[in-house]
């Protein structure tokens, strides 16, 4: 079976190119300055567009919770291009920590009215069944 290759990465995390047609984000439990996590996000626009891809497996089982600021621009800016670029399906793999599944909630509150769905789960094995069975690329 062919092997991820690494497409990004920096303090907030590191994004993979799965050969299975998806991208995936590991977060980082490294404490990340100002602008970090955009950095990481505005690759994953990139990678969506670059390979015409729908789906992304976000593993934040050892993420830091995001800032109030970090989560108003993901959930206002970034949400909003990602979906111009493919992005469909997003497969959370949760984080113990409270305070991040908080502010994951608060973003992924903010996509009414966009085409996209989000599910969590526990395990990576659980998110990346459910991820295989989307469509790898959007539907237009």
């Amino acid at each position: 079976m062919a092997q991820s290759k690494i497409y990004f990465s920096n303090r907030a995390g590191k994004l993979l190119e799965n050969p299975a047609g998806y991208l995936e984000a590991l977060w980082s439990a490294t404490a990340r300055q100002e602008g970090d996590a955009q950095a990481l996000f505005m690759h994953m626009l990139h990678a969506l567009r670059r390979y015409n891809w729908s789906r992304i497996l976000i593993n934040q089982v050892g993420m830091l919770p995001f800032s109030p600021s970090e989560q108003q621009w993901v959930a206002q800016e970034w949400l909003p291009l990602a979906v111009q670029a493919g992005y469909r399906h997003g497969a959370i793999v949760v984080s113990p920590n409270v305070m991040v599944r908080l502010a994951t909630a608060y973003v992924t509150t903010h996509v009414q009215g966009l085409p996209l769905l989000y599910r969590s789960f526990e395990t990576k094995e659980e998110a990346t069944e459910w991820l295989l069975r989307q469509p790898m690329s959007p539907q237009k």
